[in-house]
């Protein structure tokens, strides 16, 4: 028994979200639920106030018409009785007889089943008679016999049975009829059976028509939905294979109405998209093409230079000052130039969708040491102190170990550049599915809104501020690229005064989804904003689930994924 209430509850369930699923989803099931309710509603009101008429209307006829006899048949019956002036004469139940019979068969006008009665009951000498001879007096209520009594005519609607059958709906009146030797009562009990028929007749003909109306209003409302929701709908169809890249798509015009003037502004808003689409495209490929033979062609002549460059360093001990440091400039900013060189093409294989990722198991323990050591000559020049927290034991994850190196030590360069002399502290965290590596500087830090910029191409945060490493601009730019390669998230905090934090987290194993991180965003030393959660200047960036770039504010303090997944 359980197990059947809850597959009852399981099917009502799903039925009640089926429901709800069409009931939100479809524009013409609203429509012409809406309209049913609405129509139905407004019908049956209508229809309850058309029957209730007719059965009043039918009521009254039958009560102008009995009413008529009634004044009649008491103005004869008075007629006949007023010869008498005592009940006892002989001839006196005789007279009420004949008059019942005639009041009951003499009249042409008689409708079939109406009982005529008389009654004298303040004497014992006058017996009740009535035509046909039935038992009236149970239809006959004390308050409508006392209304007769004080000399009113009166009537009431009573249900009972008089010759057998079923109960019968009676209409029955009453009037006194004065003679010389007290007042006689005089009834007429009609059936309304005629009545309640044609009435019941009368509500189920307009109980059918007005079904038959809220029908046809429904289907008609369908038709029009349909009329207008269809070109909605491939409008809808079509902008999502335009939005899929089938740019050739295009509705069906059909007439000059305002459909299909929908039609033609939606295909001509398609072609000019197209148009336009095809023409950043082409746009978009000649300049990443231009960049990438701008960055071939110059190496040639780089290498020719840089040849000459390096006889001329090498011999720079043989000039005067002013040209040994020319020498000295002109060696730094071919080597800046090189550099540029190969991060634009970097950044040409990243846009032309040509990088690889080449991922091994990788301990990237070593990796760490390994830039810590690279940027030690560095952080030594400008007064900053590398420190690092990494576990003792190997961190093993699928990588490419040359992409991850280059993201570190774009990181690392660059809280040494901006650490202000403090430390900088690299953390190096795992999981059962993620690794994660945090770069920690406490310099100026970053201000509000500056960590959506912080890895868009060629953006410094001071542009005035001179160079520590020489850098091209471009390298947070390929961190970002190489950590969407692998999977992974490159996130940013920072706060002004407070310094920033740079977590990069990539996937233990390659190919998998990442869903947290083993090392927090906001670091646990930084000061609470004044009012609100720890988010100082949030921004976290990485792939969502279908692929793209995910870049925004994350949720106030998020240790662990404190960024938007789409």
């Amino acid at each position: 028994m359980w197990d059947l209430w809850r597959a009852l509850t399981g099917w009502s369930a799903r039925l009640v979200a089926g429901l709800h699923q069409t009931w939100r989803r479809s524009l013409q099931v609203r429509v012409v639920t809406i309209t049913l309710v609405a129509s139905s509603l407004l019908v049956g009101g209508f229809a309850y106030l058309i029957a209730d008429k007719i059965t009043t209307i039918l009521l009254e006829n039958a009560e102008a018409d009995v009413l008529l006899r009634l004044r009649s048949g008491s103005d004869y019956a008075g007629k006949q009785l007023g010869l008498f002036s005592q009940p006892q004469d002989a001839q006196v139940q005789d007279t009420i007889d004949n008059t019942v019979n005639y009041l009951a068969g003499g009249d042409p006008q008689q409708i079939s089943g109406v009982v005529v009665a008389l009654t004298a009951d303040q004497t014992d000498s006058i017996k009740a008679r009535s035509s046909p001879d039935v038992d009236f007096q149970p239809l006959v209520s004390r308050e409508l016999r006392a209304a007769v009594a004080d000399g009113h005519v009166a009537h009431q609607i009573r249900t009972g049975r008089l010759v057998g059958g079923e109960p019968t709906k009676y209409l029955v009146y009453g009037s006194p009829v004065p003679t010389r030797f007290g007042q006689v009562e005089l009834y007429y009990l009609v059936p309304l059976a005629r009545q309640d028929t044609t009435a019941a007749d009368a509500r189920a003909t307009v109980v059918a028509t007005g079904v038959a109306l809220v029908l046809l209003l429904g289907l008609l409302a369908a038709l029009v939905t349909r009329l207008v929701v269809t070109p909605v709908r491939v409008a809808a169809r079509t902008a999502q294979r335009l939005s899929a890249g089938l740019l050739d798509q295009r509705m069906t015009v059909n007439g000059e109405d305002d459909l299909a003037l929908l039609a033609a502004s939606f295909n001509q808003m398609a072609t000019n998209l197209q148009r336009q689409i095809l023409r950043l495209e082409e746009m978009s490929r000649l300049q990443r093409r231009f960049t990438s033979d701008v960055s071939h062609e110059l190496r040639t002549p780089l290498t020719t230079v840089r040849m000459a460059a390096d006889l001329i360093f090498a011999e720079r001990d043989e000039f005067d000052p002013a040209v040994a440091r020319s020498a000295e400039l002109l060696q730094a900013e071919l080597d800046r130039f090189e550099e540029l060189l190969t991060d634009l093409l970097e950044i040409s294989r990243f846009d032309a969708g040509f990088a690889m990722l080449d991922a091994e198991p990788t301990d990237l323990v070593p990796v760490v040491h390994r830039v810590a050591d690279r940027l030690a000559g560095l952080a030594e020049r400008v007064g900053v102190t590398i420190e690092l927290d990494v576990p003792s034991t190997p961190v093993i994850a699928e990588v490419d170990p040359r992409r991850v190196e280059r993201v570190l030590r774009n990181l690392v360069g660059n809280a040494v550049e901006h650490g202000e002399s403090k430390p900088v502290l690299i953390t190096l965290g795992a999981d059962e599915t993620a690794v994660a590596i945090t770069v920690r500087d406490r310099g100026v830090g970053l201000k509000p809104g500056e960590e959506k910029l912080v890895f868009n191409r060629f953006w410094r945060a001071d542009p005035s501020r001179a160079r520590q490493t020489g850098g091209t601009g471009l390298g947070l730019s390929i961190s970002l690229e190489d950590a969407r390669l692998h999977g992974g998230w490159l996130e940013a905090w920072g706060a002004p005064g407070q310094g920033a934090q740079f977590r990069l987290t990539l996937p233990a194993r390659s190919g998998d989804r990442l869903t947290t991180s083993p090392l927090r965003l906001v670091p646990t030393d930084a000061p609470l904003p004044f009012g609100g959660p720890r988010d100082g200047g949030l921004l976290a960036i990485g792939p969502g689930s279908a692929g793209a770039l995910a870049i925004g504010p994350g949720p106030g303090g998020d240790a662990e994924r404190a960024g938007v997944r789409s």
